[in-house]
């Protein structure tokens, strides 16, 4: 959602190609061939991949993964594109999926995949996860690195999955980004607000995030079957609203919760306050009613249960956590890189059929764009050759195609040699003319064919490498004249070198512009009579 803007979409199923992003082919593979028939053929593989005791088979297993993974996949999407500011998967949020393996009712980690998604465009991610459970599956995958810091408020000591220790930091380069928050049975809401705000705003204000993603696991809340804190309904939403109004791109998912008509209220609720509805807390009448009696309201009411987290208690792991966040640097930076590419194609196009009639889509994508130069040495100008063949005679309709044989010419500059690039630039497309010092020789990615350009002797070309390129240096001046000296027309010295209908930066008046195409033509022309 994007301000008022609301979108209800069916998402896309997350692909066996997507999930293998972050999961074993091995373990996605058995995922997808299991079923409750032949589990005791796979009994081997069953034991291996920790599936049976806390992780089921059932029918429809493989189908529930991928609509769960696919939904926080497109999620991610919506907040990458722009689209949405706030996406909601209540589907997903299964944190304790590792790589190989299921644990705790999570089969594929959906966070995870969701969180390599929001890296492509986002130099930093937080995770932040207030499921009573420890988010171990999300925690281990980013545990080493410094682009996704993971923060948890969980219940530790004797309980699943007995991981999530305050010590429990990162390593490496991911070193004291790992932020854990153990609590105990009893956790009201007020000592979980006094805990969870100052966390996450000090977090937030240091790291800077470009992406937040919120696991709103319901079983945190009072009178959950396998819980055991004393959250209500709206002590649990406080959180949601605190990280919704930090105004950035926010991925809201689900997770455990046991007592379902409880989960069923909390996140309709959350839901509306995302959305910035206020709910009526009287439940409208539908065929389910009887399942939220006797008093059919929309709240979850805290009990009288003890609070085992004392006061005392509660500072030390404070104190202990913001001392590990002092060792963060503020706002790691992320080395630039280009934005991958977004593979959305079946997974079949690699294991083409010959006898298979190709895709429009698919013949698309294998069309090359006529002004994208070749990496082939031996391609030479045939490709522009045929350019100009399927246009005519060429770009003025005045010359055949044969007459610009001087293709493949690489960049250089006079006084030093620069890398070819065949990105189109300022200088290429004729910007910042008139302000000429230091001429540059470069290719038109058009017409491939030489053209002079100017630019001032203290300003670094915009077509030079940066020191940091990994891209070999161009080879000098001297051996490219070498080697295509037999491939270049002989030019009258008294001829302007002006190859190129839109370049004027050497005409001094319109005069001298309106008598380029009869230098050429008659250039041309002499070079014809030459060849023949």
């Amino acid at each position: 959602m994007s301000g008022t803007t609301r979108t209800d979409k069916t998402p896309q199923r997350a692909t066996i190609r997507q999930m293998t992003r972050f999961h074993t082919d091995e373990y996605i593979n058995f995922l997808e061939r299991v079923t409750p028939v032949n589990v005791e053929e796979l009994s081997q593989q069953q034991t291996r991949f920790n599936v049976g005791e806390d992780c089921p088979i059932f029918e429809g297993l493989f189908e529930f993964c991928s609509i769960s993974a696919g939904g926080s996949i497109d999620a991610a999407n919506k907040l990458t594109s722009g689209e949405s500011d706030i996406a909601i998967n209540w589907s997903g949020g299964l944190h304790h999926a590792k790589r190989f393996e299921a644990s705790g009712f999570c089969y594929v980690n959906d966070i995870v995949l969701a969180i390599l998604e929001l890296l492509r465009f986002y130099q930093r991610v937080l995770y932040v996860d207030i499921d009573i459970h420890h988010g171990d599956g999300v925690e281990e995958a980013f545990y080493s690195t410094d682009r996704v810091l993971t923060c948890s408020f969980h219940k530790f000591g004797q309980f699943f999955p007995g991981t999530g220790d305050v010590s429990d930091i990162g390593i490496g380069k991911g070193k004291h980004y790992a932020v854990n928050f153990p609590l105990k049975d009893g956790m009201d809401d007020e000592n979980y607000r006094d805990v969870f705000r100052p966390v996450v705003q000090r977090i937030i204000e240091w790291y800077r995030p470009g992406a937040i993603v919120l696991q709103c696991g319901a079983d945190s809340l009072a009178g959950d079957r396998l819980g055991c804190f004393n959250l209500s309904m709206k002590g649990h939403a406080a959180c949601v609203d605190f990280v919704k109004d930090f105004n950035i791109p926010l991925l809201v998912v689900g997770g455990g919760g046991y007592t379902i008509r409880n989960v069923a209220r909390a996140w309709t609720y959350e839901t509306g306050l995302l959305l910035g509805e206020q709910l009526n807390e009287d439940l409208p009448y539908n065929n389910y009613l009887e399942y939220y009696g006797p008093h059919f309201k929309l709240e979850v009411p805290a009990n009288n249960m003890e609070n085992m987290n004392t006061s005392t208690y509660l500072a030390d792991m404070k104190a202990k956590v913001f001392e590990n966040l002092r060792s963060i640097p503020f706002a790691p930076s992320v080395q630039m890189h280009q934005v991958p590419y977004n593979d959305e194609s079946d997974e079949s196009e690699n294991e083409e059929d010959p006898d298979v009639r190709i895709s429009q889509r698919q013949r698309n994508a294998r069309v090359v764009p006529e002004n994208e130069l070749s990496d082939s040495d031996d391609e030479g100008g045939r490709r522009n050759e045929r350019n100009y063949n399927a246009n005519g005679n060429g770009k003025n309709g005045d010359f055949s195609t044969r007459k610009f044989r001087t293709s493949n010419k690489t960049l250089y500059n006079e006084t030093e040699s620069r890398g070819s690039s065949s990105r189109p630039s300022k200088i290429g497309s004729g910007q910042g003319r008139g302000k000429s010092s230091r001429s540059t020789l470069m290719t038109d990615d058009v017409l491939n064919t030489t053209m002079i350009r100017t630019a001032p002797a203290d300003t670094p070309s915009i077509m030079a490498p940066p020191r940091s390129s990994s891209r070999p240096p161009a080879p000098s001046s001297d051996a490219v004249q070498e080697e295509q000296m037999a491939d270049i027309p002989t030019v009258h010295p008294e001829i302007p070198q002006i190859r190129s209908e839109n370049d004027t930066s050497n005409v001094e008046n319109e005069k001298d512009a309106m008598d380029i195409d009869a230098i050429e033509t008659d250039r041309i022309v002499k070079t014809e009579d030459t060849e023949d």
